[in-house]
């Protein structure tokens, strides 16, 4: 062997185990599911190059890693929700292909998370039930004319984050998901209204991909759900929070520091491409139209909380919590109650308890969006419209307007000025006139 033959020998060699420690190592997979949606978690070694693709049958999707492997101490892989098993095997050129057996047609999503305080480099891998999907827009093209208004629901907390636990061991993550999930049904038998979960399960998800998945879900409020907690265990009461006006700046900043990123949008509009100068003005007026709109829908929010029981401060407060950051989609964090005082402890374990709050939360949403609904709505275009006839109504004890409003399926508005009433309340024995539309 020549000596050129004898060197590119050795230096393949030692170039040998370097290759070997440069791969990704799948540590392990986890998985959950949940109301037609199965997250896969892929902990990794390292950050890897990734691709993926579904394909029909049978029903699969096929994720591809580059310079990847599998390790031996998570052979047995996990099944549930959309997956039926699991394959892994690694191709000529050195690819890991990971191979989903899929239960149904998904729709699949993929991001890659790098470590936090639990985990390393990760992969995410969301698949959506396809059927579902197709379902919820033959039942929106049934609908009247206009768009639903989004609301992205965030149950704070979650997976590995507990949040605040309470002196009965009840978990702060855990109430957050309940009344999340139980306001969320409740937005979505909303004429014209529908719901997102940020998260639907027991996983952890990052605050700023909170504020993602409800941008790319196109939503029009963002509303955190959280139990708080201090060391006072005398302290009671519901909070409503907004962003302050420090924590808009700050984001401003970082937002601006990223206009080169193409996915920094406002608004749906791209600050990739501007001027430095106007993508500040647009970032400037996006945040204050959102802050204006948080502080509104708040306002009626923190009203309605005010009336099944105590509230911390009947005012809405401003922090800078990191999940109310979004520069364009008007955001609110909810305090349902204090978790580390023993009866509120003990009303959020409670149904009934559970059930008044989303009810108070969509009350006060509902109030907003019908006095302020956004453009090309189904809620503002019905409001265009001319009545049709009207009905009376007479005032018992207990009815208040938002109530009469769903019951009639009109807005608050509409009813409002149909009585030229300056304010929501009402009287027993007040009679009213609630002007009805066609398909109402």
């Amino acid at each position: 062997m020549s000596f050129i033959g004898r060197l590119t020998l050795i230096v393949l060699v030692l170039l040998a185990p370097l290759r070997a420690i440069a791969g990704t190592t799948v540590e392990n997979v986890r998985l959950w599911s949940e109301d037609g949606r199965t997250r896969v978690v892929l902990d990794l070694s390292r950050p890897a190059q990734h691709s993926i693709f579904t394909l029909r049958g049978p029903d699969r999707l096929v994720c591809d890693l580059k310079d990847g492997s599998l390790a031996d101490s998570h052979r047995k892989l996990p099944t549930g929700g959309a997956i039926r098993s699991i394959r892994t095997g690694v191709r000529a050129n050195g690819q890991l292909r990971v191979v989903l057996d899929l239960n149904h047609e998904v729709r699949s999503r993929s991001i890659t998370a790098g470590p936090n305080d639990e985990y390393g480099d990760r992969l995410v891998i969301d698949l959506h039930q396809q059927g579902n999907l197709r379902a919820v827009k033959r039942a929106s093209q049934g609908q009247s004319a206009g768009r639903d208004i989004v609301i992205a629901i965030d149950a704070g907390h979650g997976g590995r984050d507990p949040g605040a636990v309470g002196r009965g061991r009840t978990r702060e993550k855990d109430v957050a998901l309940i009344i999340s999930k139980n306001l969320a049904a409740r937005i979505n038998r909303e004429p014209g209204m529908k719901a997102v979960l940020v998260r639907s399960g027991d996983y952890y998800v990052d605050h700023r991909d909170r504020m993602e998945i409800a941008r790319k879900a196109n939503a029009d409020l963002f509303v955190s759900i959280h139990a708080d907690a201090v060391e006072d265990r005398r302290a009671t009461g519901a909070s409503v929070y907004v962003l302050s006006l420090k924590g808009a700046s700050d984001e401003a900043a970082r937002r601006l520091a990223a206009r080169e990123n193409a996915s920094s949008l406002v608004g749906g509009v791209s600050l990739s491409d501007k001027d430095p100068v106007l993508a500040s003005v647009l970032l400037d007026l996006s945040q204050n139209a959102a802050l204006s709109a948080s502080l509104d829908v708040g306002g009626d929010v923190i009203g309605e909380l005010a009336r099944i029981g105590k509230v911390h401060r009947r005012s809405v407060q401003q922090a800078g919590f990191l999940v109310l950051k979004s520069p364009d989609v008007p955001s609110i964090l909810v305090e349902t109650a204090y978790i580390s005082n023993p009866d509120e402890e003990k009303k959020l374990r409670s149904k009934g308890h559970q059930d008044k709050l989303a009810n108070a939360i969509l009350r006060g949403v509902r109030r907003y969006f019908h006095e302020n609904p956004p453009p090309n709505t189904m809620i503002a275009l019905n409001q265009k419209r001319s009545p049709t006839q009207q009905v009376s109504h007479v005032i018992s004890r207990g009815d208040t307007l938002s109530e009469i409003a769903e019951r009639y399926n009109v807005s608050m508005g509409d009813i409002k000025s149909a009585n030229k009433l300056s304010s929501d309340r009402v009287r027993v024995g007040q009679k009213l006139t609630i002007p009805l539309y066609a398909g109402t």
